[in-house]
């Protein structure tokens, strides 16, 4: 199962389990911004995806408690 984050120059997104809930995000780090109305993601300039695959020792987030 992938996870997803976007990065831009001089910020990092959290990673998230799936794309709709990283381009939601995306604007609190100026990567970019999800038109509600058409459904759209529009990323602004320098922006990046990133897709990884979970691991326990890169992802705090989906390790087991």
């Amino acid at each position: 199962m992938s996870h997803y984050r976007f990065v831009t120059p001089h910020r990092a997104g959290k990673w998230y389990p799936d794309l709709l809930t990283a381009q939601r995000q995306a604007f609190a780090i100026g990567a970019g911004f999800l038109d509600q109305r058409t459904g759209m993601f529009y990323p602004y300039k320098g922006t990046s995806l990133e897709v990884g695959q979970p691991g326990f020792g890169d992802d705090p987030q989906g390790m087991a408690a």
